[in-house]
């Protein structure tokens, strides 16, 4: 992975660190997520500010799912499982509360839901946490009442994120 300035955009008022960042191209990059729904749901991005995937280029969109793949294919047998959800949520009514355009990655597995479908009120409800923690930055961070979610300390998320970058360099997807 190239080197990376300090944080990286995930919208007009988020950023990301770095040291978060498990994986990087010149176009996107790959980040551990801060109220994670399953074990291993981690997130992709473009560098450069989207709200909506149509504003994305035919060369964006091209890198963004390419480093999708890149990153399912070496953390799904990490976490021990057999499938993998992607998806985005493109505008405020399918449930974006990030103005930025991002694909959630979940490596899946027989049971992880009872529903299948149930994934995707919990992607919603995850979205809808983490712009509100990451709003509310620097003040404490309480658990989350509806299901015992609380959002990941920096120095957790930093340490998921060094061991993914080990997870992909030897997977050769680095």
């Amino acid at each position: 992975m190239e080197n990376l300035p300090a944080t990286l955009p995930f919208s007009e008022r988020i950023n990301v660190k770095s040291s978060q960042v498990f994986a990087a191209t010149e176009l996107s990059y790959a980040f551990v997520n801060l109220m994670p729904v399953l074990p291993g749901h981690v997130l992709v991005s473009p560098r450069r500010i989207a709200p909506r995937f149509s504003d994305l280029s035919g060369e964006e969109v091209a890198d963004l799912w390419q480093l999708a793949q890149r990153v399912s294919a070496a953390i799904v047998p990490h976490f021990g499982c057999t499938s993998t959800t992607f998806a985005i949520q493109d505008g405020p009514d399918s449930g974006q509360t990030v103005a930025h355009v991002h694909i959630h990655i979940l490596p899946r597995k027989p049971g992880d839901f009872k529903k299948n479908d149930e994934v995707y009120d919990a992607i919603e409800k995850s979205e809808s946490d983490m712009s509100q923690a990451a709003e509310k930055a620097g003040e404490s961070k309480g658990m989350d009442a509806e299901d015992g979610r609380k959002p990941r300390t920096p120095e957790e998320m930093d340490g998921e994120a060094a061991a993914l970058r080990q997870v992909m360099a030897a997977a050769g997807r680095a």
